[in-house]
């Protein structure tokens, strides 16, 4: 339990804006234990939704303070954030799992107040997807 507790949190660090490797811990997990890989997959990406999920949140509150000299993130790139959103919409979702700006995308789709029912849709399928196809790969390489 422990080990699933630990890849959880793992997931969720990794899908908030902090630094954080989710993958190398579920396939740690896949070569050192006995815990079935479905869960594993079902728990790293229940970990990782969960944390996008607060980006959404914290996405939704902060934009009232974008112009404060304290705002986390430089005008330039925010208005780049929106922009790259703007331009590819709610399916971008998909991508919330891709490094550097999946994590940034789903605090716009906060921000720009994405229906919470599509967000939670396509960010599940996108970081399911990633999770599947990392336990399948490694399912697959010869050992």
């Amino acid at each position: 339990m422990s080990l699933l507790l630990g890849l959880f949190a793992s997931a969720f660090l990794s899908a908030t804006l902090l630094p954080g490797s989710s993958e190398a811990a579920l396939l740690a997990l896949l070569a050192a234990s006995t815990i079935e890989p479905w869960l594993l997959v079902v728990t790293a990406t229940a970990g990782n939704i969960l944390g996008s999920c607060v980006n959404y949140a914290i996405g939704r509150a902060i934009e009232r303070f974008r112009n404060r000299r304290w705002f986390p993130v430089e005008a330039r790139r925010y208005d780049q954030a929106m922009g790259w959103y703007r331009r590819f919409g709610r399916w971008s979702l998909l991508a919330s799992w891709v490094p550097v700006v999946g994590d940034p995308l789903t605090v716009v789709a906060g921000a720009l107040r994405e229906d919470w029912r599509v967000f939670l849709a396509l960010v599940t399928l996108g970081k399911g997807a990633r999770y599947a196809a990392i336990a399948g790969a490694f399912a697959a390489w010869p050992r």
